[in-house]
């Protein structure tokens, strides 16, 4: 048989290309659809997972997720257990995808089995500190 070319085939080409040649075994498709390398020595090298791959990519099935990342740490995955201290964390990944800060404050409200977690914003801030600030002024005034 002779090799294709060693640009492998994307998209509806490959496709087309692995429905044309369904009666071959898999290594020669993807051979055939030039998912392969030569080495120095001549033998050549069929790249299954890149051939693997590049079909479920063009059915339209991505592998990547959207973000890249950077191999740190764990993937987010939106829950989270209670602590044997009886905290929850929520973890830095979720608070960087709000684009909160340290020392942002919520209020927490408790529903039945769930809790709702309501950011306090700046002008709330300001509204309790000047509440805060006038209850002062008056146990002052109570006091004398």
């Amino acid at each position: 048989m002779t090799e294709t070319a060693t640009v492998p085939l994307t998209g509806k080409a490959l496709l087309a290309k692995v429905k044309e040649l369904s009666n071959l075994p898999r290594r020669e498709r993807a051979k055939q659809c030039g998912y392969y390398t030569t080495t120095k020595g001549g033998q050549v090298r069929v790249n299954l997972t890149d051939f693997y791959d590049a079909l479920l990519s063009a059915r339209g099935i991505p592998l990547s997720p959207e973000a890249p990342k950077d191999g740190r740490g764990r993937e987010p995955t939106y829950r989270v257990s209670v602590h044997q201290n009886g905290q929850i964390v929520i973890g830095a990944t979720y608070t960087k995808a709000m684009g909160l800060k340290a020392g942002d404050e919520f209020e927490i409200k408790l529903g039945y089995k769930h809790i709702h977690l309501i950011q306090v914003g700046e002008g709330d801030k300001k509204l309790s500190q000047l509440d805060e600030d006038s209850d002062e002024d008056t146990d002052e005034d109570d006091d004398e």
